[in-house]
């Protein structure tokens, strides 16, 4: 007879024949581990891909203590047509299985699941993670051309030789070739007429920030100075405000191109990868340059100067013209320079100052302009609007909404409305973070956008659009990023994949190393200025401003030995170069020598007379030469040409307080020391 218990049962044994009664204890059953699905991250359910794609990466996330993953893709009539098993929380189909999946999705929805399993027991999955897909008939069939940024922004400021531009299909299975890199100077938005056969872009050209490039597409395009105009020309004055041309548009015939000129912007870098500038325009107008005149003129109905009008773009017909528009805003304390500090921009940062953009249309005209009236549904809504892009049949306009400002915006979503106005719908496709730069394909069933969902590095994605507007979950274009790089700008390209191997830059000389310089000097970088500079000189050795620049950067880093030869030349290649006049005086008076500071200085006023610095810096020579009366006189002229000149001020301040005359110099020394970079630096450099 046996008893059983609760934690032991009782055997009867016979030994020797003597009855025994043993207890035996049990073992504890092994626990059952319930595996927990995981979470697919990527695709989300229901995303449509395009026939022409490469194979994308499947990933996931584990919930619970599973080891290894499976996958099936497949739906219940044919059963899975492909299967795979993996370690790592992703997967990329080979080209023959993705072809497979393309082929059996077409226009049908097909399930993925992911399961979790146990190397101790393989065979006894978690329950599946399940999401659908489906392949569209409708192929994307236009290749992308898009611009790679290292970041920090700033780091792009300083060196932007590590900029390039790459074009090709999504097909590829590697990171389309690159067509164009290592250009010292800047270059930023480009655009494409309809049929893909002009090209146009942003380029930082001689001395000019408002140069443009417009030239025909081919294998090799050549960006040459014979194709460059600069938006610098539309009203062009002495005393005006620098023009930049502004987020440039060429016209679907690629006879016009469309630009924000007279313009102003914020443009404060920030901290961190992610968000690592704040950019919008805060005054401007609409030009337009006519390539078959040669000719600028502004659009009426887009030139008002009491507003900034950016942004433009232009419906397929060429008919209309949208952009963005506010009130014009004057920031304080703010001169010329295009990077500003955050402080001269706090209203902004701190959020006690929202700058919000309304979309307005205008007809064109052949340049005549019109009325500008507000889009309904895209201005006077409590948000900024900006960025409308029409789509190829002249439907739909695609733009971005955030609650404030343009640009790298984390709140900035993609909505889709009807072209006459309406209400507008926001889009599927959108991810956590920035949407926005997006471009339609030829076809109009495409839509490519820029978005920073998995980090600091902006990357591109896809969404299809139907006949009625409706859009689906972003489809990754990761294969065509590499890595620690920033996509923007994507464009479609009416053209084959094939249609340009090669941008050359041939509009490249030494004002193009020479602006690289400035830039990087402006951005803290020495280094980089130095080696510009130094390439500018080697390009063209009879450049004064060259040599002058070079001279200036080293003797400011305390190289005065090598930088004198390089202002001595700049000034005999260019005897009224009022920059490197001032750098050589100055140079002689740092190192003492004053009588040929004077005479050097002397020579060059007699020229130009009302140069403020040179005769603030020759009243310093002549005042440690103990020619007072004439050091008093300079500099009076100078502060006569250049009332806020700090140095003049510093140094006539000191020369009254050594004459005894203090109440006057009292006006002085205070302007002095509010501009204590200034104070007792006497030589002024340029």
């Amino acid at each position: 007879m046996a008893r059983t218990g609760g934690a032991a049962r009782v055997v009867v044994l016979v030994v020797a024949g003597v009855v025994v009664f043993a207890a035996i204890g049990c073992r504890e059953p092994a626990p059952v581990v319930v595996l927990r699905p995981p979470e697919i991250i990527y695709p989300r359910d229901g995303t449509v891909f395009p026939p022409d794609i490469a194979p994308p990466t499947f990933r996931w996330k584990g919930a619970g203590d599973a080891e290894t993953w499976s996958i099936s893709i497949g739906d219940e009539s044919t059963g899975d047509i492909v299967t795979a098993r993996t370690r790592a929380e992703r997967w990329t189909p080979s080209p023959e299985q993705w072809a497979a999946v393309l082929e059996m999705s077409r226009e049908k929805a097909t399930k993925v699941a992911v399961r979790g399993h146990l190397m101790s027991a393989p065979d006894s999955p978690s329950p599946p993670a399940v999401v659908t897909i489906t392949t569209s008939r409708d192929e994307v069939g236009a290749p992308l051309f898009y611009r790679e940024v290292n970041l920090p922004f700033i780091d792009a400021v300083k060196d932007p030789t590590k900029i390039r531009w790459r074009f090709g299909s999504i097909s590829s299975l590697e990171p389309p070739p690159i067509v164009l890199e290592k250009l010292p100077v800047c270059g930023n938005c480009h655009s494409f007429s309809r049929d893909g056969q002009v090209i146009g872009m942003d380029v930082d050209y001689a001395n000019d920030k408002g140069s443009y490039v417009i030239t025909d597409v081919a294998q090799d395009v050549f960006l040459d100075r014979e194709h460059i105009i600069t938006w610098a020309d539309y009203q062009r004055t002495e005393d005006r405000d620098p023009t930049f041309g502004l987020l440039s548009q060429v016209s679907p015939d690629g006879r016009y191109v469309a630009s924000t000129v007279n313009d102003r912007s914020v443009f404060v870098p920030r901290p961190g990868l992610e968000f690592s500038q704040l950019f919008f325009p805060i005054k401007g107008i609409i030009v337009v340059y006519d390539r078959q005149e040669k000719a600028f003129r502004a659009l009426p109905g887009a030139d008002d100067p009491a507003y900034v009008q950016s942004n433009p773009t232009w419906s397929p017909d060429g008919e209309q013209v949208v952009f963005a528009k506010n009130r014009a805003h004057q920031l304080k304390n703010v001169g010329h320079q295009v990077l500003i500090s955050v402080e001269d921009a706090r209203e902004f940062i701190d959020g006690r100052k929202l700058f919000r953009f309304d979309l307005y249309r205008v007809p064109f005209n052949g340049g005549g302009g019109g009325t500008p009236e507000p889009i309904e549904g895209a201005s006077n809504n409590g948000t900024s609007n900006f960025f409308p892009r029409f789509s190829p049949d002249g439907r739909w306009i695609v733009f971005c909404k955030a609650n404030s400002f343009m640009l790298l915006q984390p709140d900035s979503e993609l909505y889709i409305m009807p072209a006459a106005g309406g209400e507008p719908r926001r889009m599927q496709c959108n991810l956590p973070r920035m949407n926005s730069w997006h471009s339609w394909s030829p076809n109009g069933r495409w839509l490519v956008f820029s978005s920073k969902p998995d980090g600091p590095y902006t990357q591109m994605f896809l969404t299809h659009i139907d006949d009625e507007g409706n859009s689906t979950p972003a489809v990754a274009l990761d294969r065509m990023v590499a890595p620690q790089r920033a996509v923007n700008i994507p464009e479609f390209v009416s053209v084959t994949p094939d249609a340009i191997h090669k941008i050359h830059e041939a509009f490249v000389d030494e004002y193009s190393y020479i602006r690289a310089g400035n830039e990087a000097l402006e951005a803290k970088a020495p280094d980089l200025a130095e080696r510009a500079y130094r390439k500018a000189v080697e390009m063209n050795p009879e450049s004064s401003d060259a040599n002058n620049n070079l001279g200036f950067l080293l003797m400011r880093t305390g190289r005065s030995d090598e930088a004198r030869p390089l202002l001595e030349r700049a000034v005999k290649l260019e005897p009224d170069s009022a920059a490197a006049n001032n750098n050589l005086g100055a140079l002689l008076l740092l190192a003492g020598e004053l009588e040929t500071a004077e005479s050097v200085l002397s020579k060059y006023v007699k020229a130009r007379p009302d140069d403020f610095a040179a005769l603030s810096n020759l009243g310093y020579a002549e005042e440690r030469l103990g020619k007072i009366p004439q050091a008093r006189a300079h500099y009076e002229k100078a502060l006569f040409y250049r009332p806020d000149h700090a140095p003049a001020h510093c140094n006539m301040g000191d020369l009254l307080t050594k004459l005894g005359e203090l109440e006057a110099a009292r006006p002085h020394l205070e302007k002095c020391e509010s501009a204590p970079e200034a104070s007792g630096a006497a030589p002024t450099l340029r």
